[in-house]
């Protein structure tokens, strides 16, 4: 069993450390919505801020962008580190009043779940 966890962390760092040559990152935020407002009210705030203009901010990338009903968006974006602070700024003064919102590091563990699928069959 500990050669097995092991393999599967070594197999993740491997990945990731590949994944992340370029020096960037995955961060997922989720952007909430306020039930407390209508559809028309957060699309009213959102465009008030300039948040669907200033969204994603340049050398960002959105990897992925999806809505989940009942919660809102989930986007996926990758980025340099250092523009970390920069994106939360933009995130606090742009989307907040139309979304409550949560950021977590990310990474894909696609290819390691395929893999070890693989070893199994």
């Amino acid at each position: 069993m500990r050669i097995a966890l092991f393999t599967a962390f070594a197999l993740l760092a491997a990945d990731s450390s590949a994944q992340q040559q370029d020096g960037r990152m995955l961060l997922t935020i989720f952007l909430r919505h306020d039930q407390s407002k209508t559809l028309d009210e957060i699309n009213a705030h959102l465009e008030k801020t300039g948040f669907t203009q200033a969204f994603p901010p340049p050398g960002v990338e959105v990897v992925s962008w999806y809505v989940m009903m009942g919660i809102g968006q989930v986007v996926t974006v990758r980025l340099p580190p250092e523009r970390l602070r920069e994106l939360n700024r933009l995130i606090e003064q742009k989307a907040w009043g139309g979304y409550r919102t949560d950021f977590y590091p990310t990474y894909d563990f696609r290819p390691i779940a395929e893999t070890e699928r693989a070893k199994k069959k």
